[in-house]
């Protein structure tokens, strides 16, 4: 490594573009999805755009992009079409501006006056999309709104103020909750309403402004830490912000004009596609996919386990998640292939070139778990069918944010990643429970908490004891996979 160099334009010459895309978030995904993309389109010379990168929060890495003059390795390994294993790299050098909004706030807004901006796309997880009623109170002409909702309302803005309606953006979401292009045009215009905007201005943001929403898939392991230092000396050169992802891709866009004709990701040969209505594709690829990568997490991470592959190879947990598929997620899934989509979804995980962290999924769990699975139980409790996989896991998830495991007979401290409030929250309730033992104002507490599900899940009296049936076994056993064990009698 000595002698290698970081990647800079002085190894690869970066090509000329105007940039026509804000890109909120500047992790991993973004980067080893949609930039992959819209490198694919200006590589087709069908498009000619390049990308701003905002840091969406406080703490982020747009800096370490910047150092390397937002150049990256993109690893992409699986199984292509033919069924031949695929192993590929490629820089990737869409990547030209980059903006810490908390620091550069004057910055952000002058791109809202540049007339060669065209989309905005972001992804900034479930709990991005959501009304913060502390911006409603700022100023957005001069202080940097918290919400990622609240800094798009400040773009709009200004750009309303400087070039009207000459010049609408097409607002791309990714974030994997139902319909987040209408969800977040619906956050925008009542933020708006209730920082007393004028009604031409909740005008241009509701009727001139164009929005899509759209499904992602493409699951991204990303930093390759263990592979690091022979990738450098394999490419020679050293990338500090190298991403790996799985071969497979599927984007699909809602119809939308404009927004068709601004970002023609469907023209240049990708599974990428515009369509009518995206909801079949959403409901099977969130509640099987994602789904199951959400309850995977705890239920193998509380069992020792790192990694989706490694976890599976483990005959318990593939055993845990087959019969959760097939009894309780695909039942509830209307499209009609939704069986094959499950069975490739495993063969997917256990793709031996992604090695894919369990904890790198475990971001914002909560609000994920909410989105992902909360909806699959409740249909199969209304359809007579008592979930008894899923709610394993919602009893596992629970255990997961007491914040530590047990591994070897050792206590490991869990990294837990999510909303400040709801970790102090749940610290709370444990700290409770070991003081009174009484398991059952534990799960009263936590399925009660609106803020976490959205509703009062004690109301729903199979779910309720179902976990609480579930927490009680994890608790009395002797180690997780004893646990999983018993609910797989």
């Amino acid at each position: 490594m000595e002698n290698l160099e970081i990647l800079t334009k002085k190894i690869h010459a970066k090509k000329d573009a105007k940039i026509k895309i804000m890109q909120f978030g500047e992790g991993n995904f973004l980067r080893a999805f949609v930039d992959w993309l819209v490198q694919k389109m200006n590589d087709s010379k069908k498009y000619s755009g390049h990308v701003v990168v905002v840091q969406p929060l406080e703490n982020g890495r747009v800096k370490e992009l910047a150092s390397q003059d937002g150049l990256y390795t993109l690893i992409l390994q699986g199984i292509n079409e033919e069924g031949k294993p695929v192993k590929n790299h490629e820089i990737i050098d869409v990547l030209d501006d980059f903006i810490n909004p908390y620091t550069e706030f004057d910055k952000y807004l002058k791109y809202a006056e540049s007339k060669d901006l065209e989309v905005v796309v972001s992804n900034t997880t479930e709990a991005g999309i959501c009304l913060d009623e502390s911006d409603v109170s700022l100023d957005f002409s001069t202080t940097t709104p918290h919400s990622y909702p609240g800094k798009l309302l400040a773009l709009l803005k200004r750009r309303y103020e400087v070039l009207k309606d000459e010049y609408p953006l097409a607002i791309i979401p990714c974030e994997l909750i139902d319909d987040n292009g209408d969800k977040l045009k619906e956050v925008l215009v009542k933020l708006a309403s209730l920082k007393g905007y004028s009604a031409s201005l909740i005008n241009y943001i509701e009727h001139v402004t164009h929005y899509t929403s759209t499904l992602v898939d493409r699951i991204v392991p990303g930093f390759p830490k263990d592979e690091f230092n022979d990738l450098c000396q394999e490419y020679g050169y050293i990338d500090n912000n190298m991403v790996k992802g799985e071969y497979f891709h599927l984007y699909v866009l809602k119809s939308e004009e404009f927004v068709e004709k601004k970002f023609p990701v469907h023209q240049v040969g990708l599974h990428a596609i515009y369509v009518d209505d995206i909801h079949p594709y959403k409901q099977r690829k969130v509640r099987i996919l994602n789904g199951t990568h959400t309850t995977l997490v705890p239920v193998a991470y509380l069992a020792g386990f790192d990694e989706v592959r490694e976890s599976l190879l483990d005959e318990d947990i593939m055993k845990f998640v087959t019969r959760e598929q097939n009894e309780e997620i695909v039942p509830t899934v209307t499209t009609k292939d939704a069986d094959k989509f499950a069975s490739d979804v495993l063969q997917r995980f256990l793709n031996p070139y992604v090695h894919h962290k369990l904890m790198s999924i475990a971001l914002n769990s909560i609000s994920k778990f909410k989105e992902r699975d909360l909806p699959t139980i409740l249909d199969d409790i209304d359809s007579g069918r008592t979930p008894k996989y899923m709610c394993f896991a919602f009893a596992s998830l629970i255990k997961f944010y007491d914040g530590y495991r047990i591994v070897d007979g050792k206590k490991e401290t869990i990294a837990l990643a999510d909303t400040v409030e709801y970790i102090a929250d749940f610290r709370k309730y444990w700290d409770n429970y070991y003081q009174d033992k009484d398991l059952n104002k534990l799960v009263d507490v936590v399925l009660s908490n609106v803020s976490f599900w959205g509703k009062d899940l004690t109301r729903v009296k199979v779910l309720r004891n179902e976990v609480f049936k579930w927490l009680e076994v994890i608790l009395n056993s002797t180690s997780q996979k004893e646990a999983i064990k018993k609910v797989l009698d």
